[in-house]
């Protein structure tokens, strides 16, 4: 990414999630009234005036508390780190905090370039209580409400001014007021990126596993389930090319889901599963599979989205458990078909080798296309091999649509599911479908 980038950092609850989707126009991260909501750095695409750059949200910035809080506090160090500029958020109605000047401390000692943003502004009244905040000796401060929008104009000028000159930076007009243009990283890639979505139950090393495949810590791990709120991604260059990994929350059933925060998570998961080409289902060896692994499977499935099996920490199993594990696999995923099975180790990165030649399979089957001749040859084939019951007759055949394969099938009565099954069977077989979920749309003809 040759986009300059800008970093959002403060101690917890003060705006700093509200304020990033204000910028990119819209709810990209889960905001809450309480504080721990964000604990992984989200990072999207932004324009303000004709310029690009990167928005990066970052978990509060806390001294002391548990493993946990520290976790989350070094990766807003990391994003300091990286940033072009940082914006540094805080609460105008609480005044400033212990924490406050602590992370002021450490901006100015990186000596990156910082702009001091006095949130909850609401109104005029509480304009002079910003004031206050220049005893943070980072200048003077801007004045916003990231819930109502109110000067974020004005701090997006600031924004654009102070970051780096590009090369090839295109000059451009000054915006009419009030004028934004937003667009989210995953939405403007180009055709060639392929969306994988990593999914699984809580704690089964699911962050381990994309900072591992991202080569960065940008996910915060830690044995405590649900550390993971929301969906987070990064694009990387692979032999295959551009690959957008999504980090997502743990699933659990809908019953034991009760907060707030908690409920997003689940519908951004689910979400990641709908636009993703390529699923990774981690499954905790330990724990075998689940009926929420089950439950899990079910559901990308019908989402017509490829899985690849992992079956994480398989280190710690010894033989006799790894022979159950896999019949496990075989019997009670079953229905995802010849899904790739591999046993990884996500902290070691034992196996992880293996993972972009099944990914390679798996997205060349998603996007196949199948002449309709050779359609037609497969299913009249199948036919004369094994007619269907009842008299009923595929008459003809043809592929409608790819990601996933998808059939239509025009006969002249209603195929039994058993039959449309053993063609379906067949259709995998002869084009080397492998996992991929393939759709099969019966159309009666009466002439």
């Amino acid at each position: 990414m040759d986009q300059p980038t800008v970093a959002i950092v403060g101690r917890p609850n003060v705006g700093k999630s509200t304020l990033l989707n204000r910028v990119v126009g819209r709810r990209a991260a889960i905001v809450e009234e309480r504080p721990g909501v964000t604990r992984d750095r989200k990072d999207l695409d932004a324009q303000w005036r004709g310029r690009d750059f990167r928005i990066v949200d970052t978990g509060g910035w806390m001294v002391g508390g548990d493993s946990l809080d520290r976790k989350v506090s070094l990766q807003s160090e990391r994003a300091i780190a990286d940033a072009d500029l940082v914006l540094l958020v805080v609460d105008v109605t609480t005044g400033i905090t212990e924490d406050d000047s602590r992370v002021a401390e450490l901006l100015r000692r990186s000596g990156k370039p910082v702009l001091l943003v006095a949130n909850k502004v609401d109104d005029a009244i509480h304009d002079s209580a910003a004031w206050e905040l220049l005893s943070l000796g980072l200048g003077d401060p801007i004045t916003v409400s990231a819930l109502h929008g109110r000067g974020s104009g004005d701090l997006l000028d600031a924004v654009v001014d102070n970051l780096p000159p590009t090369t090839d930076e295109q000059v451009a007009g000054p915006a009419a007021e009030g004028e934004q243009i937003t667009a989210d990283g995953a939405e403007d890639d180009d055709g060639d990126t392929v969306a994988v979505a990593i999914m699984g139950r809580p704690n089964v090393g699911k962050s381990t596993l994309f900072n591992r495949l991202v080569g960065d810590e940008r996910a915060v791990v830690h044995d405590m389930p649900g550390t993971t709120r929301d969906a987070i991604d990064t694009v990387i260059e692979t032999e295959l090319g551009n690959i957008r990994l999504i980090d997502t929350a743990g699933m659990r059933r809908k019953s034991k889901v009760s907060e707030g925060t908690e409920y997003y998570s689940l519908v951004r998961a689910l979400d990641a599963v709908d636009k993703a080409e390529v699923a990774l289902m981690v499954i905790d060896s330990t724990d075998g599979v689940t009926g929420q692994d089950q439950r899990l499977a079910e559901r990308i499935d019908a989402a017509g989205c490829p899985i690849v099996i992992l079956l994480n920490k398989w280190e710690l199993l010894n033989t006799e458990q790894r022979a159950e594990l896999r019949w496990q696999v075989g019997d009670k995923l079953r229905f995802v078909g010849e899904a790739p099975v591999l046993p990884i180790s996500a902290i070691s990165g034992r196996g992880v080798h293996k993972l972009l030649p099944a990914l390679e399979n798996s997205i060349d089957a998603y996007h196949r296309r199948v002449p309709t001749r050779k359609v037609n040859e497969v299913i009249q084939a199948a036919q004369q091999a094994h007619s269907a019951p009842g008299g009923a007759r595929v008459l003809y055949a043809t592929q409608g649509a790819t990601d996933p394969p998808t059939f239509t099938l025009f006969a002249n009565r209603e195929l039994p599911r058993t039959y449309l099954r053993y063609l379906e069977r067949k259709l995998r077989e002869a084009f080397d479908l492998g996992a991929t979920p393939v759709k099969l749309r019966v159309r009666r003809r009466t002439s």
